[in-house]
């Protein structure tokens, strides 16, 4: 429950604050009467979203159980690349969003006949890239927690994410985002490194990977998974408590150089927010 939480209130929160952007230059610049085509964009990209998910997770329960895990491994790895992306974007992007922002709705509104396609697409196109990172991430967090907590968890992250965007659109609420962004961040690349080694485990058992399948440690009599400290730290950190070798390489080969990429450099400064 907490980690589809913590991951749509970040993914929302992003789709949330661009919609909030645009809204509030729009209403600033006198232009408020475009206004419906930004909810419209956000409605519709969030309904085709949704819609694929719902698809993809029903095609995936039809499948024989080698595909199922073959389907498991194949989104892990995209969720996986999609999240470590989101994160190394919004790094680099956060300073200029909303100049960018304000130049894309200046060129869509200098549209004559299509001001309110081109509106309506800027923010279809820029929650659909979050709703599309949230379907893969989502299915494989699923697949991951079996129950009804994981889903009210996804739902509670993004019902949090939506009041949050409104509190900004009005000026009600002001957030540090570079301190958001970068421990979000941190949290969501261990969330990748999990994702990847889980996509290993399930090759696995697809019968596609066969090598270093030694178990790496076994803390199963220490610190069992099922234990509450146990499903903190996989939730958290992607702990398993007896892996394979290659889950565990996978795992190392990815958060660390992620890690220290992503520490790197002079940080990035905080989101401007719309007022």
């Amino acid at each position: 429950m907490l980690i589809p939480f913590l991951i749509m209130f970040r993914e929302g929160l992003e789709a949330a604050l661009i919609v909030a952007i645009v809204a509030s230059y729009l209403k600033q610049s006198g232009q408020s009467r475009w206004l419906p085509a930004v909810w419209l964009g956000a409605i519709v990209a969030a309904g085709l979203c949704l819609a694929l998910g719902l698809y993809m997770n029903h095609i995936q329960s039809e499948f024989p159980q080698k595909q199922q895990e073959l389907f498991e491994a194949v989104v892990a790895l995209v969720a996986a690349a999609m999240l470590a992306s989101m994160v190394f974007w919004m790094k680099s992007s956060a300073q200029s969003i909303k100049g960018n922002l304000h130049e894309a709705i200046d060129s869509a509104l200098q549209r004559q006949q299509r001001q309110a396609l081109g509106i309506v697409s800027l923010v279809f196109f820029a929650v659909a890239r979050e709703g599309l990172e949230s379907v893969f991430f989502l299915l494989a967090a699923f697949q991951q927690d079996v129950g009804i907590y994981a889903p009210i968890g996804a739902v509670l992250g993004l019902v949090a994410s939506v009041a949050m965007g409104a509190l900004i659109y009005k000026g009600s609420l002001r957030l540090n985002m570079r301190r958001f962004f970068k421990w979000t961040g941190i949290f969501i690349l261990f969330v990748a490194a999990g994702l990847l080694s889980s996509a290993v485990k399930a090759f696995h058992e697809a019968g596609l990977w066969n090598h270093l399948q030694t178990t790496a440690y076994d803390l199963t009599q220490v610190l069992p998974t099922h234990s509450v400290l146990g499903v903190l730290l996989g939730a958290l950190f992607g702990y398993q408590d007896a892996p394979a070798v290659g889950e565990v390489l996978a795992w190392c080969l990815f958060i660390v150089p992620a890690l220290l990429w992503f520490l790197s450099g002079t940080p990035h400064k905080a989101v401007q927010q719309a007022s």
